[in-house]
């Protein structure tokens, strides 16, 4: 399962969404989604601009456990 961590770190960075959204230009709906962890597919522009946004790596922000059931 993949998961995404977005949330837990712009909340612990004290940023909010319309402020990631501004530092990012990506509109806040789909940072929003992001947040939500509501996204199906992830485009790999606005993972760039994220990490960048937030002087992080990729595996701050994305997280993979195994199914249980497989």
């Amino acid at each position: 399962m993949v998961t995404l961590r977005l949330k837990d770190l712009i909340d612990g960075m004290g940023i909010t969404r319309y402020e990631l959204a501004k530092r990012t230009g990506i509109r806040f709906h789909i940072i929003d989604n992001y947040y939500k962890n509501k996204v199906v597919r992830y485009d790999s522009d606005i993972l760039n601009k994220l990490c960048q946004a937030l002087d992080c790596d990729i595996v701050d922000l994305i997280e993979y456990t195994k199914d249980p059931l497989k």
